[in-house]
C-alpha cells in the first residue's frame, strides 16, 4: 500500500488509470549528497559488463546505459546503468547505478500488493545513490492478490523475504560494479513500502543503516478487517454502485470539521495540526427533513455509516484506531478510499469491490486468509478474522516493537504519517511508536516520529507533503544529527507556495503570533 513516483497516486496501489497522478514525497530537487572526491572514484564498469556479474542465487537479465537524452529520460536526468535481474525463483528487481556514484545504497519500497517493479525513491539516482526496486516476488497488478492463492512461498516473499534478498543481491552487484564497498545503506518506503521498512528493522536489522517508514501498513490483518468493516457500512446491500455516504455528505463533513477544529492550533490554514484535539461530534451534523436524502444534511443511515467509519475497530481479538478527521472531501481522500464508488476498481475486482480499501480487504481475505476466490465480504463475521488470519498475519505484519538488534548496530528509524491519510490510520503508527518507546526506554536515541498535518496517503491533501526524507535520515546516520524539527513544503508545480514545520512527536507546531502562516519560521514546536 507509497513519496510516490509521478506515475502513481494511491499507496502505489492503483494504476494511473484509476486516479490522477501526484508528485513523489521526495520530489525536492534538493536531495543533495556530497559528490565523491575525484581521488576516491574508480571508473565504473561498462554498463554491458554488468550482464557478466555473478550474483548469489540471482542472474542479471538485462543491462543498458541510460543517458540524459535517452528515451528512458523519466528514469533519470543523470547518466546511469539500468540493470534488471531475477532473484531466487521469481523476484524481479531493477537497479539504477549512477555513473557518478556517491558511495551510498538506497532501496525504495514497493506499494500495494506489489507485483509490479516498483521503487518509490527511484529519483534518488539523480543525486548519486545506487538504488533498487522490486516486485516483491510475483508478477500481477498491485491491487490484486490472486498470485497468493495456496502459495506460502510467494506470501513469505511478499511479506518480508523478497526485500531482504533484493538488498543482499543489489549490494553484491554494487560492489562488483564499482569495485569498492558501500559506505551506507538506506531504505525508504511508504504504505506497503513503509511496512517493508519496518520488516527490515525488525527481521533483518543488518541490512540498512537508516530506515524511513512512511504511513506503514504495519498491522495488516487489522487494516484489512477495518477495510471490510467500512465496505459493509458503505454498501450494506452489496450493490457496489450505491454508497450510503455521498460526495455531498463528505463536503458537509469536511466543512463542519474545518469550522469546528481548524483554528485549534492557533491559525486557520485549512489543515488540522492535531486531529486528536478535534471536538466535532457527528450528532451535530444537520438531519435531513423526513430522513430524505438532500444536500446539506445527513440521513440516519448516513450518520450511522459515518459513525462506524470514525469508530475504533473492535472485532473479536482485533483492535484498530478510529479514523481521524481531516480532508474528507479531497478527491484523493475518503471518496477514493472509503466511500467510492470507483468504476475502475469495480472492473479490476470483477465487481467485488467499489473502493480501494474494499479491494485490498477482499483480496487479502480471499487469497491470503481463506484461499477461496469466491469469498464474499457481504455478511462476513468480522469476529472471525483474528482467529482465521493469525497464521498469515505472523508472516506479513510488522508489529514487533523489539528493535534492540537494529539499535545495537547503530541503526536509525524515522517514522512519518499524514494525519489526513484515508487509507492507513495515522493513529496506528503512533501506537506502534509508543510501543517501541515502552519496550526501549531510550528509544528516542534511534527512533523518531513526525506527524504530517493535512497530508493524505503518502502525499497530497491540504498540508505540506514535500519532505527531504533521504537527506534527513542520511544526516542522522552519518552526522549524528537527530531530527527534532523538519520543514515540509507545499509545491504548486515546481514553485514552493508554503512551508510548515513537522515536529518530533508528541510535539506539535504552534503559531508564534506574527509572520506569515505560510512560512515555517512563524511556528515553533511545543
Amino acid at each position: 500500500m507509497r513519496p510516490l513516483e509521478p506515475r502513481r497516486v494511491l499507496c502505489a496501489v492503483v494504476a494511473v488509470a484509476l486516479l490522477s497522478s501526484t508528485r513523489p514525497l521526495d520530489a525536492k530537487a534538493a536531495v543533495t549528497a556530497p559528490a565523491v572526491p575525484a581521488d576516491r572514484r574508480r571508473p565504473a564498469l561498462d554498463c554491458a559488463a554488468a550482464l557478466k556479474v555473478a550474483l548469489p542465487t540471482a542472474r542479471v537479465t538485462a543491462a543498458r546505459a541510460v543517458q540524459p537524452n535517452d528515451s528512458l529520460r523519466a528514469l533519470g536526468r543523470k547518466p546511469h546503468c539500468r540493470v534488471e535481474a531475477t532473484v531466487d525463483e521469481e523476484t524481479r528487481i531493477v537497479a539504477l547505478l549512477p555513473d557518478d556514484w556517491n558511495g551510498r545504497f538506497l532501496m525504495g519500497g514497493a506499494g500495494g500488493f506489489a507485483g509490479e517493479l516498483d521503487n518509490q525513491f527511484a529519483s534518488t539516482v539523480h543525486e548519486g545513490y545506487a538504488t533498487v526496486g522490486t516486485d516483491a516476488g510475483h508478477k500481477a497488478h498491485s491491487l490484486t492478490a490472486g498470485w497468493a492463492l495456496n502459495n506460502d512461498r510467494r506470501i513469505a516473499d511478499y511479506g518480508h523475504r523478497a526485500v531482504h534478498r533484493t538488498a543482499e543481491v543489489t549490494k553484491a552487484l554494487i560492489v562488483a560494479y564499482y569495485g569498492r564497498p558501500i559506505s551506507h545503506s538506506y531504505f525508504i518506503g511508504c504504505s506497503n513500502g513503509g511496512r517493508q521498512a519496518l520488516m527490515e528493522a525488525q527481521r533483518y536489522p543488518a541490512d540498512f543503516d537508516g530506515i524511513v517508514a512512511i504511513a506503514p501498513a504495519l498491522n495488516f490483518l487489522e487494516i484489512a478487517t477495518t477495510f471490510v468493516r467500512n465496505l459493509q457500512a458503505m454498501y450494506p446491500t452489496g450493490a457496489v454502485t450505491s454508497p450510503i455516504v455521498t460526495p455531498d455528505v463528505l463536503e458537509l463533513l469536511a466543512q463542519k470539521v474545518t469550522e469546528t477544529c481548524d483554528a485549534i492550533d492557533g491559525v486557520r490554514d485549512g489543515s488540522l495540526e492535531n486531529p486528536d484535539a478535534c471536538t466535532l461530534r457527528l450528532a451535530s451534523l444537520p438531519a435531513c427533513p423526513n430522513d430524505l436524502t438532500s444536500k446539506g444534511c445527513v440521513t440516519r443511515a448516513q450518520r450511522a455509516a459515518l459513525t462506524t467509519i470514525t469508530a475504533p475497530l473492535r472485532a473479536g481479538t482485533l483492535r484498530y484506531p478510529a479514523q481521524p478527521y481531516g480532508d474528507e472531501a479531497d478527491p484523493e481522500g475518503w471518496g477514493a478510499w472509503i466511500t467510492g464508488p470507483l468504476a475502475d476498481v469495480v472492473t479490476l475486482t470483477s465487481g467485488s469491490a467499489p473502493t480501494v480499501q474494499g479491494a485490498f480487504g477482499t483480496e487479502f481475505f480471499k487469497y491470503f486468509v481463506y484461499g477461496d476466490s469466491t469469498w464474499k465480504w457481504l455478511g462476513y463475521d468480522l469476529a472471525r478474522a483474528g482467529r482465521d488470519g493469525a497464521k498469515v498475519d505472523a508472516v506479513v505484519s510488522a508489529t514487533n516493537p523489539d528493535l534492540s538488534a537494529f539499535q545495537a548496530r547503530g541503526g536509525k528509524l524515522l517514522l512519518a504519517h499524514g494525519w489526513s491519510d484515508p487509507a492507513l490510520n495515522a493513529r496506528a503508527t503512533i501506537d506502534y511508536f509508543k510501543a517501541v518507546q515502552t519496550r526501549t526506554p531510550n528509544a528516542a536515541s534511534f527512533t523518531r516520529l513526525f506527524m504530517m498535518p493535512g497530508v493524505l496517503h503518502c502525499a497530497g491533501g491540504s498540508g505540506c507533503d514535500d519532505v527531504d526524507f533521504a537527506g534527513i535520515i542520511r544526516s542522522w546516520v552519518e552526522q549524528g544529527e537527530a531530527p527534532s524539527r523538519v520543514v515540509a513544503r507545499k509545491l504548486r508545480g515546481s514553485q514552493v507556495v508554503r512551508t510548515h514545520p513537522l515536529c518530533s512527536y508528541p510535539m506539535t507546531a504552534r503559531y508564534n503570533g506574527t509572520g506569515s502562516t505560510d512560512d515555517a519560521s512563524a511556528f515553533s514546536c511545543k
